[in-house]
């Protein structure tokens, strides 16, 4: 069982490589390749060619995967990228919560 800290529709900081420090939405997440895809983050060029007639091939930009290990969530109340930690809610339920030092802000 694989299990990662994020989940599609979190926004993340990006905490090394080329787009170090750029913020985005979780667009995809591969539990079995432990990597997410991050909206405009990470832009590769392909090379693409035309599959049927009157198709165009040519140059398309698109996101690449990161490894979720590079990316880390940021809270939505106070606004920084944190560790995530889990708690019991209100209804009983397990939360994701926010370890910033005084936020006590959920996922």
């Amino acid at each position: 069982m694989n299990k990662l800290h994020v989940k599609t529709g979190d926004t993340v900081e990006i905490i090394s490589g080329r787009d170090k420090g750029n913020k985005g939405k979780i667009l995809e997440v591969s539990k079995k390749e432990k990597k997410v895809i991050v909206e405009g983050q990470n832009i590769v060029t392909k090379h693409v060619k035309p599959r049927r007639q009157g198709e165009v091939g040519g140059l398309v930009k698109a996101e690449a995967p990161l490894y979720a290990s590079k990316v880390m969530p940021v809270c939505p109340k106070c606004g920084k990228a944190t560790r995530v930690g889990h708690d019991i809610g209100r209804d009983g339920k397990k939360v994701r919560v926010c370890r910033q030092k005084g936020c006590d802000g959920t996922f």
